[in-house]
């Protein structure tokens, strides 16, 4: 859910910080106060189009930034997030938005820069926006098959998942297919090239970490001259006369004889002695080394060109020796193929066959599936358009299913058709125009989809525009269901609305300084008997408005338990 907002020299809001709860919290005030000027910032955070019209006059820049706290460690955000290298702590995402008076945007999400094409990717996962006039995801008919998956949960997708193993099976047989297929001319001009291919990778006879060998057989050679000097004056430093082995030789008679004398001596006589043998063992060793260093310098050229024909090979067929011999097998085998091309068309084209049976299968199977969760979608969403007082209004989910074309979402194509008035033939959803209706008619959708979508908040600006009455109340009911599921921030006009908030924050604007500024500030019980007051009444409130205000709020807690 959005735990916190910080707006920051936004439009007519100086700065301001929001704490968001759980449930439904509705947001009142009067006409121009800065309600939607809030839901406008929200909007922005989450990816929408941003202006230097935002910025607050005379100031450098805007700055809003969002707490979401996920109460689910599945949520689809985190999977998202991962996709675009942004790590998610303590199931916490933290959006900030900084739009400058020329314009230029700056997005960050849990501290790390990025687009705002992904601030948008990201922010669809997290918050849903439904004003009056906006087409959000129910009203977009491409995202309707979507929709009805995810309400038919896990025996659709399990159904799903399987169609999807097969028809990748099957694509990747009908691309085999399709490649060998190709005319005999193409067909001699690729067996052409990958055998000069095959034949130059066979000829040069590589052997795996061959290069690292030489590279390090290289770097010794180079090194030659300065590796024989040391060796040469290692061992000079410890033979001969006068060196090093004679002068421990003379400490190890010494100490020979000390020891003799007095046995306290005896252990660094044993010490000196043992360093004797160890250092002549080493000068032996020197000089065998010295015997067999040998500086070949054609040895130097034939490991350079060695060298440069790996790398050769490196630029045209993989990164290292293992990568090219991977794609020798490869085209080895694709060279066997192209060879006895109509052997293996014919074994493609009967795995084919063998395939589509399956994907047949499948995909009426998934269909089967689809049309018996549509039918119980169906019936829910009738039900809650009865209860929002549209009991005459007609809703059909329509197939349209070619077994013929596969996709990897099957071979169905779904839309939303709705009739609001009796005679009328039904329309696509998305034709839908009537603003009350168009209310009602997302709020029935929203209250069945607001589980399956996995979207942390949903804001409502507005969409109670246009009804009174028992619609009204119907709509409160509908809008504090949805809240039971989801987080909902709700701008309202609506008394019956505000009566059944779990929070109530009231926005006003002030003079300060000369200059407009908006505040925000939770109401309690009396505060908000007066402001639902105000809002049945107008600017006069009487004793009777009061006390259609509590009856208001006594009506809505009853609601509340049902």
């Amino acid at each position: 859910m959005l735990a916190e907002l910080s707006i920051k020299n936004f439009a007519i809001i100086e700065a301001l910080s929001i704490s968001f709860n759980k449930g439904l919290t509705v947001l009142t005030g009067e006409t121009g106060a800065g309600k939607s000027i809030i839901i406008d910032a929200i909007h922005l955070l989450t990816g929408g189009r941003g202006s230097a019209e935002f910025v607050r006059h005379g100031e450098e820049k805007a700055e809003i930034e969002g707490l979401f706290q996920l109460e689910d460690s599945d949520h689809p955000v985190i999977k998202k997030a991962l996709d675009f290298g942004i790590d998610i702590e303590e199931e916490m995402v933290v959006l900030r938005r900084d739009i400058s008076r020329t314009g230029k945007s700056v997005c960050r999400i849990n501290g790390k820069l990025v687009t705002i094409s992904t601030l948008r990717e990201i922010g669809r996962t997290l918050v849903d926006i439904h004003g009056q006039h906006e087409h959000q995801e129910l009203m977009d008919e491409t995202k309707h098959l979507q929709l009805l998956d995810q309400f038919g949960s896990e025996e659709i997708l399990a159904s799903e998942d399987e169609y999807l193993q097969v028809f990748r099976r099957y694509e990747q047989t009908l691309h085999k297919l399709k490649n060998l297929s190709e005319n005999d001319q193409q067909t001699a001009h690729r067996l052409d090239l990958i055998q000069f291919q095959l034949d130059e990778i066979q000829k040069a006879e590589l052997k795996l970490h061959e290069d690292e060998v030489l590279f390090e057989e290289k770097r010794k050679l180079g090194n030659f001259e300065r590796v024989f000097e040391a060796i040469q004056s290692s061992y000079s430093a410890l033979n001969g006369d006068q060196k090093g082995l004679d002068w421990i030789g003379m400490v190890m008679g010494y100490l020979e004889d000390a020891a003799a004398l007095d046995s306290n001596y005896k252990e660094i006589f044993e010490s000196v002695s043992n360093s004797f043998y160890l250092l002549e063992d080493a000068a032996s060793s020197l000089r065998n080394e010295l015997d067999a260093l040998e500086y070949d310098p054609e040895r130097l050229n034939e490991i350079e060109n060695r060298l440069n024909e790996i790398n050769q090979l490196k630029r045209k067929y993989g990164k290292t020796i293992d990568e090219i011999v991977e794609y020798a097998a490869k085209i080895e085998e694709e060279i066997e193929t192209l060879q006895n091309k109509e052997t293996h068309i014919a074994e493609l084209e009967k795995e084919l066959t063998s395939i589509r049976k399956d994907l047949v299968l499948e995909a009426k199977q998934l269909t089967e599936l689809r049309h018996k969760w549509a039918e119980k979608l169906t019936r829910l969403i009738h039900r809650e358009l009865k209860e929002l007082y549209m009991a005459k209004t007609v809703f059909e989910i329509r197939f349209e299913s070619d077994i013929q074309h596969f996709s990897k979402n099957g071979v169905d194509h779904v839309e939303f058709y709705i009739s609001t008035n009796p005679g009328e033939p039904l329309k696509p959803l998305s034709k839908v125009a009537s603003g009350g209706e168009l209310s009602r008619i997302m709020l029935a959708l929203k209250s069945i989809f607001s589980k399956h979508q996995g979207v942390t908040s949903i804001i409502f600006d507005e969409v109670d525009t246009g009804v009174s009455g028992r619609v009204a109340q119907s709509i409160a009911e509908k809008i504090y269901k949805v809240a039971i599921d989801s987080q909902v921030l709700c701008i309202s006009h609506l008394p019956q609305v505000a009566a059944m908030a779990d929070t109530h924050l009231f926005i006003s604007k002030t003079q300060k300084g000369g200059r407009t500024t908006t505040s925000v500030r939770p109401l309690n019980v009396e505060e908000k008997i007066k402001e639902i007051g105000r809002m049945i009444s107008g600017a006069e409130i009487t004793e009777l408005t009061k006390q259609h205000a509590e009856e208001l709020l006594n009506l809505a807690a009853e609601n509340k338990i049902r």
